[in-house]
């Protein structure tokens, strides 16, 4: 049997090795380390849960060994896809590293970038980043990738799903050709492959076992149900799962919990929280170190029910989970094979459950494809009445509301009850435990139907709309008469204005120039004409005295 001793790696890196726990290399480790010490490229393909993180750890830190990284200039590179599996691969650096000299920095998003730039200025032999932040430190030019000598990109496949090819392929030309290409993945899908041809030289490919495969380990369960209503899926689903969890009793010492959706993850989490369980979500909207504080909890063993996203289904390295739900089938049929891979491992046994309805019919289609097997089914637990389980409240709860609303519901219906009346007599609303007092009164004639009468005054109202409504001429008329009087009105103020006293409020000193008139005087008419004027010509009739 082959040993870490046997695969020549640095005296340091097996000291480490050894103070961990390990002797005897996982079939993936035992086959890439040689290839990768040998300074050819590597294409990795294991189910999850097998050691390929060490598969490519283990070499690097011996290959790095001599040496000196400068700054801005990385030695080696290492890819993941998310948050949690970069600071799982640089928790696995610092362990087997740790006996040797060699620098490191995390790059990952929900960290401010002063920290990371400070520990990329002083130089580094091995960075580990998410390619968005990767890329974000070379477009700010605080990064320089000409100088790497290795790179590794792990869970290949995962990139593939969130979308990071073409960031993968832009990250790849920045490097140089002479790299050496360590490639890791659970599945093979054929835009990877794609990958591989194009970046990769001659690898040596490694397949441990068949791709997409469950591991022997884990024992997978199918419980498939009908809902009541289709409306009470959501909630009704969450009574199974929690009837499912109580039904595994102390043998779930720990568990994740796996949803599709981001916001049924908290919803689930509050859900089992409200009924005494010790659950808590992860999911990409949190924050880091809110993420980080939640992984750190499960791990210790103070956190018993993780209820995560896919953001969770790759890479981890928890060994000790014992049991994995699925409260959602993936619609992505690799995803369950990395799910249920998060139990079952390091030779552990594992159990595996799966929650399905009606509708996932076409979903565990693609997953028992894929598998190359049918999922075992299983029944629902024994004792569950969907109808009554079917709520967030816990029973004990449920009952003490149930029977305080119904007899708050009685009462205030034995309030309302009215005794039925004798003819010509009227019943007074009062209690039913109260007598009723009656009083004889003079029948009268039956009301007419109250929609006749509805009808009537509807058309009595209208009928007066109209008789109030004025003829257009006359409202025309009348606008202009108003019009009239509006000019009057003003012309009137203007020769108020105009005739008024000259001055108001000087009172007795009023300067006397004001009072004065300055009209000019007519020039007075000469009895005498003129030189130049010929005198009046007497008329012809006119006779002396």
């Amino acid at each position: 049997m082959t040993k870490f001793s046997d695969l020549a790696l640095d005296p340091r890196v097996l000291q480490a090795i050894t103070e961990a726990g390990y002797e005897t290399p996982t079939p993936i480790q035992a086959q890439a380390i040689p290839e990768a010490l040998t300074g050819r490229d590597v294409l990795g393909i294991a189910q999850t849960g097998t050691g390929k993180t060490a598969s490519f750890t283990l070499p690097m830190i011996t290959m790095l060994g001599q040496g000196r990284a400068r700054a801005r200039m990385p030695r080696s590179l290492v890819l993941a896809p998310t948050r949690e599996l970069a600071a799982q691969v640089a928790e696995n650096f610092d362990v087997y590293a740790k006996h040797t000299k060699l620098t490191k920095a995390l790059l990952i998003g929900g960290v401010a970038f002063g920290e990371q730039d400070k520990l990329i200025d002083r130089g580094v032999d091995v960075l580990i980043a998410t390619p968005g932040r990767l890329l974000d430190h070379f477009e700010r030019g605080k990064l320089l990738l000409t100088g790497v000598q290795i790179m590794v990109v792990d869970e290949a496949d995962r990139m593939l799903d969130m979308g990071f090819i073409p960031d993968i392929e832009r990250i790849f030309q920045l490097t140089p050709f002479t790299r050496q290409t360590l490639f890791f993945s659970a599945t093979m899908a054929p835009e990877i492959e794609r990958i591989t041809n194009t970046f990769l030289t001659n690898p040596a490919k490694i397949e441990v076992a068949r791709q997409a495969t469950t591991s022997s380990t884990i024992e997978q369960k199918l419980v498939d149900f009908t809902p009541t209503r289709k409306d009470r899926s959501f909630t009704e689903k969450r009574a199974v799962l929690r009837a499912l969890i109580r039904g595994e009793g102390e043998s779930c010492t720990n568990a994740i919990v796996f949803c599709n959706r981001k916001m049924d993850v908290d919803v689930v989490a509050k859900s089992l929280k409200s009924h005494g369980f010790n659950a808590a979500p992860i999911h990409g909207d949190l924050d880091q170190s809110q993420r980080m504080r939640t992984l750190d909890a499960f791990r210790d063993g103070s956190l018993h029910i993780l209820v995560a996203s896919d953001v969770a289904a790759r890479g981890l390295d928890i060994p000790a989970v014992s049991h994995v739900f699925n409260f959602d089938v993936p619609s992505h049929p690799e995803d369950y094979v990395h799910r249920i891979g998060r139990t079952g491992r390091a030779g552990r046994q594992g159990r595996a459950f799966t929650i399905s309805v009606p509708s996932d019919s076409k979903y565990l289609s693609a997953i028992e494809s894929l598998v190359k097997q049918p999922i075992p089914r299983g029944t629902l637990p024994e004792g569950l009445d969907l109808a009554s389980e079917g709520s967030d409240r816990p029973r004990s709860e449920r009952s003490d509301r149930g029977e305080r609303g119904s007899k708050t519901s009685r009462d205030r219906n034995r309030g309302r009850e009215r005794p039925r009346a004798e003819h010509g007599e009227v019943a007074a609303m009062v209690p039913l435990d109260v007598p009723a007092i009656t009083a004889p009164v003079e029948a009268e004639a039956p009301p007419a139907p109250r929609r006749e009468e509805e009808r009537r005054t509807g058309r009595d109202r209208r009928e007066g709309r109209e008789d109030r409504r004025e003829p257009r001429e006359d409202r025309r008329e009348g606008r202009d008469r108003r019009e009239d009087r509006r000019e009057d009105r003003r012309d009137e103020r203007r020769d108020e204005r105009r005739d008024g006293p000259a001055v108001i409020g000087m009172g007795d000193h009023v300067p006397d120039f004001i009072l004065r008139s300055f009209a000019i005087a007519p020039a007075p008419v000469s009895a005498e004409p003129a030189e130049d004027e010929a005198p009046a010509t007497q008329p012809e009739h006119a006779t002396e005295d």
